[in-house]
């Protein structure tokens, strides 16, 4: 087992015109008759118990693969250094990437094609196709296996709720009741009641997340054709929600420059009442953030009236370096199937994974969709139901009012050029009363329809 950690810093920038990785990968190859598999562990600052319940897990996997040498590497998607690590061949040969990034990733070669590993697997076809799309080109080739998927959440602390004199078991149900509470929070706390997500690539992609909760889209397809339609009115709508609060409530507090870490941050140490992002935030704010766990509160993101009104969901991906032999991906995809898939399909392996992260004070039961489908999710819950120690009172509302509700995915094209398009959009409606915002979102739609045209 290979316990020293090595720290890489990714991020989510824009991805054209990247070349094909050069050199060879990042520790893949033989090694005294082992295959030395490099992967992605934790992120860099995790606290110790994490780590060692990662490396418990590495032990594991090693006792049971004999032939594989496994080093965990530090790893942490976020903005500026990814396209770079991508072309300079730096990344690990296991890593993970947003399921939106995935098509354009194939599309450019950069990724290792592993279909005849993962056809392999005995439960290929209980994949959910919906999100096993993610992962395919236009042939049905398969480039990377679902790692966890996830819809938009309303979070919110609870501490904060009870000073404001507000019901925690009560969360907001819609954009109004969200209004509401937020003004009373600020004006009870002196904290931020509401806040939104507005710096590299966040800020596009909570307002995508909100113009989808109104029924709106970003992006309309008809056929080979992506048309972008970012002046939709749902998106007007979820901008306008945004200035009154913060111009006429002004409950949004003074600092208004937050991506997803420094979001979390705030929330963590009780800086703010209420945010948008994926049901799977508990593990990191906890692991990552320290959050009281008793303070956490997520619900269901509020929906407008139209009848298009949906979830929009996402996930995460494992993929393999593009310049992995075939003994090395085949190491890989056992590792995949190992550490993230087993555990929801086989009892055992769900409990031993369990326990490990149980014993580490690490969260168990967060808030999930489902990568196979919602029988094989269930089972899986039912299996570790002893050592779940996520609150599910305190995120019961969140599946609660996702009931019969329609699951949409991210824009999937140029999606992460256009949330970096729209982040200025979401800055300037915060800082600027008089923001244009038709003009605003004119020019996003002239940006990013322009990379798409060029690409058709």
């Amino acid at each position: 087992m290979k316990s020293p950690r090595r720290a890489v810093a990714l991020a989510a920038v824009a991805l054209t015109g990247v070349g094909l990785l050069a050199g060879c990968s990042a520790g893949g190859g033989d090694d005294g008759g082992k295959t030395k598999l490099t992967v992605v562990s934790l992120i860099p600052g995790t606290e110790q118990a994490a780590f060692d319940a990662f490396d418990a897990r590495v032990a594991a996997f090693e006792k049971l693969n004999p032939d594989i040498d496994v080093e965990g590497v530090e790893y942490e998607w976020t903005a500026p250094t990814f396209a770079a690590q991508l072309a300079g061949g730096t990344l690990p040969d296991v890593f993970r990437i947003p399921l939106t990034d995935a098509k354009t990733l194939i599309a450019q070669g950069q990724l290792a094609n592993i279909t005849e590993q993962v056809e392999a697997l005995p439960y290929f076809d209980k994949f959910n196709p919906s999100v096993f799309a993610a992962v395919q080109d236009a042939d049905g080739q398969i480039y990377g296996v679902p790692r966890e998927a996830y819809g938009m959440g309303l979070e919110y602390n609870r501490a904060l709720f009870e000073e404001a004199g507000l019901d925690p078991d009560s969360p907001p149900t819609t954009w109004d009741e969200v209004r509401e509470a937020a003004k009373t929070i600020s004006e009870k706390t002196g904290q931020a009641g509401y806040m939104q997500m507005t710096q590299n690539g966040t800020g596009g992609w909570q307002l995508t997340a909100a113009t989808a909760a109104r029924g709106g889209s970003m992006e309309e397809i008809d056929g080979d054709t992506t048309t972008v339609t970012a002046d939709n009115e749902a998106t007007k709508e979820a901008l306008q929600f945004l200035k009154e609060l913060r111009w006429t409530d002004n409950s949004m507090g003074s600092n208004f420059l937050f991506d997803w870490g420094t979001i979390n941050q705030a929330f963590a140490a009780g800086q703010i009442g209420m945010y948008t992002g994926g049901s799977d935030l508990f593990t990191s704010l906890v692991r990552e953030n320290n959050l009281d766990a008793d303070d956490y509160g997520l619900t269901a993101i509020p929906l407008g009236d139209s009848p298009d009104a949906a979830v929009m969901g996402g996930g995460t991906l494992n993929v393999v370096n593009v310049k992995a032999d075939d003994a090395v991906k085949d190491a890989a995809v056992k590792w995949i199937e190992f550490y993230d898939l087993s555990k929801l399909l086989d009892e055992d392996a769900a409990i031993a994974d369990a326990k490990v992260l149980a014993d580490a004070d690490q969260a168990v039961g967060t808030p999930a969709l489902p990568i196979f489908d919602q029988a094989t999710l269930d089972q899986s819950r039912e299996w570790i139901k002893d050592y779940i120690n996520v609150p599910q009172d305190q995120v019961a509302y969140f599946a609660e009012g996702n009931e019969g509700r329609t699951i949409v995915g991210e824009p999937p094209v140029h999606s992460q050029e256009l949330y970096a398009a729209l982040d200025p959009v979401v800055q300037a409606v915060l800082t600027d009363q008089n923001a244009d915002i038709d003009a605003l979102l004119a020019k996003v739609n002239t940006d990013v329809q322009a990379l798409i045209d060029a690409d058709q």
